[in-house]
């Protein structure tokens, strides 16, 4: 016989289950943006204990609109192992220029990064970080929909070794430092330049305040450094490269 109150809690003491689990964290990542995903996935891959927690109901970022909504993807030649790496179908369109299906690459990387080991909490809203003696060591955290409406509900904390700000355009969690006075300032992105775009997001990944990283757009608006339109390589790139070098201080 099926029940609806055993429906109900297989769901929330499954869910539970999950959330307390992730209360303490070796990296909290905050956006499951392709920056924010694929450092997910290797940080999981790579046995630290992750968790992202995205604001909206969807995951994958900018992902799924690919350029003014035409779904695609376009990878540049020094990202393509990424794409190999997840298994991603994907064609050459001109030397050094790779094209893939964006629903293909947003749904991939999300499973994969899951089945890593990765916990993903969407409808969760970063509304703060956790700073301790100078260091940044954990987010603080309330549904979506509660800051939506401007509900007077107070937040719960999840500690962390290490935050991911993969918020992209805003960087909206280097912005709580900047708030406090903690950092001197956030310039945001400079105008359209792919090229330079794409190699400043990788340049500029890295730990902008200790405990807190920087990835993808966010890495760039933290640096000012240009936006790049609607190409991913430079974002994949950045999450691995957050990662691996998370790993390496985990480890150490």
């Amino acid at each position: 016989m099926l029940e609806h109150v055993a429906i109900s809690r297989a769901i929330i003491e499954s869910y539970m289950k999950e959330l307390l689990n992730s209360l303490r964290l070796d990296v909290a990542i905050v956006g499951a943006g392709p920056s924010g995903m694929v450092a997910a996935y290797y940080l999981a891959k790579g046995g630290a204990k992750v968790a992202i927690f995205e604001k909206k109901l969807s995951i994958g970022g900018g992902i799924w609109g690919g350029g003014m909504g035409f779904n695609k993807v376009v990878v540049q030649e020094e990202a393509r192992e990424i794409l190999d790496e997840f298994g991603i179908t994907y064609e050459e369109f001109e030397p050094g220029l790779y094209v893939a299906d964006a629903i293909e690459v947003a749904t991939t990387i999300a499973s994969k990064t899951v089945k890593a080991g990765a916990k993903i909490f969407n409808m969760v809203e970063v509304e703060d970080l956790v700073v301790k003696e100078g260091r940044v060591s954990g987010v603080v955290v309330n549904w979506t929909p509660v800051r939506m409406t401007g509900l007077h509900v107070d937040p719960l904390t999840v500690e962390a070794k290490f935050v991911i700000d993969s918020t992209g355009h805003g960087a909206q969690i280097t912005q709580h430092l900047l708030r406090r006075g903690l950092i001197e300032k956030v310039p945001g992105e400079g105008p359209m330049w792919a090229e330079m775009g794409e190699r400043l997001t990788v340049e500029h990944t890295k730990e902008v305040f200790p405990g807190l990283y920087v990835t993808g757009m966010a890495a760039n608006a933290v640096a000012g450094a240009p936006r790049m339109g609607p190409i991913f390589g430079g974002m994949f790139l950045s999450g691995r490269k957050a990662a691996m070098e998370i790993l390496q201080k985990l480890r150490a």
